[in-house]
């Protein structure tokens, strides 16, 4: 499967129940969402002017309504393959009065200018989507390459091997239980999970990952199950390994 398949998986129809069914999955998702704009606010200044690039924007475009709250000088580049993932974020952020602040791109993260810096970059909820360990380094380096050293970025997603954590299985499954779902349709969604990602193995495949990359050392600061968030900064004069 590849990246382009991976984005297909996102079609009207996942798009119109991503936002409700991602705070059913991910336990914590606003809070998440809250701490990276915590992290990079506390990183870069509340009141420095910053550009931002959200690689998966798709959706509620969650990352620029937080991160909007503590920095008003701070301008968003919204990044998404998915058209119908796309179309609900620019009108997420038009409802927010957001959209002065936001450049919309449908495509890659190769398909910016090479040349384009960026003061700090969120990776949310994308990770475990590419597949195999050569498409999620390609990535991780293809940001790396638009930031300048010292910039951090914010990972999220999942970062275990999900048959590897079978309890954090089994209670991914009662929460859904919990809110509402049939047996039949908890383990129709375990199966679709076990089915439809790639996540990293471990904590510390990610951070292999980032380093390969050229970035520093991880600091975790958000966990829920399988779900994991760090922060990371680029480091160096050129991502180690980096390739198209």
């Amino acid at each position: 499967m590849s990246s382009q398949s991976a984005a297909r998986k996102f079609d009207p129809a996942r798009a119109s129940e991503y936002q409700a069914q991602s705070r059913i999955a991910l336990a914590g998702y606003d809070a998440c969402h809250e701490l990276t704009a915590c992290m990079l606010s506390a990183t870069l200044g509340r009141d420095a002017p910053a550009d931002i690039l959200v690689v998966g924007a798709g959706g509620g475009a969650q990352e620029i309504v937080e991160a909007s709250r503590l920095a008003p000088d701070w301008r968003f580049t919204a990044l998404d393959p998915s058209p119908p993932m796309m179309d609900i974020a620019v009108a997420e952020v038009t409802r927010q009065g957001l959209a002065s602040r936001t450049d919309f791109h449908i495509g890659f993260v190769d398909d910016l200018p090479a040349d384009r810096q960026f003061s700090a970059a969120t990776l949310i909820g994308v990770l475990h989507h590419q597949p195999g360990k050569e498409a999620k380094r390609t990535l991780l380096s293809a940001i790396a390459r638009r930031l300048a050293p010292g910039a951090p970025l914010i990972v999220a997603g999942n970062r275990y091997a999900y048959a590897s954590q079978p309890l954090l299985l089994a209670a991914w499954g009662e929460r859904w239980r919990m809110q509402g779902a049939t047996q039949e349709q908890v383990e129709a969604k375990l199966g679709k999970i076990l089915e439809g990602a790639d996540p990293p193995p471990s904590e510390e495949a990610v951070a292999e990952l980032l380093a390969d990359a050229g970035f520093g050392e991880p600091t975790w600061f958000f966990s829920s199950l399988f779900w994991g968030a760090c922060f990371a900064r680029r480091i160096g004069d050129d991502a180690e390994g980096a390739s198209a």
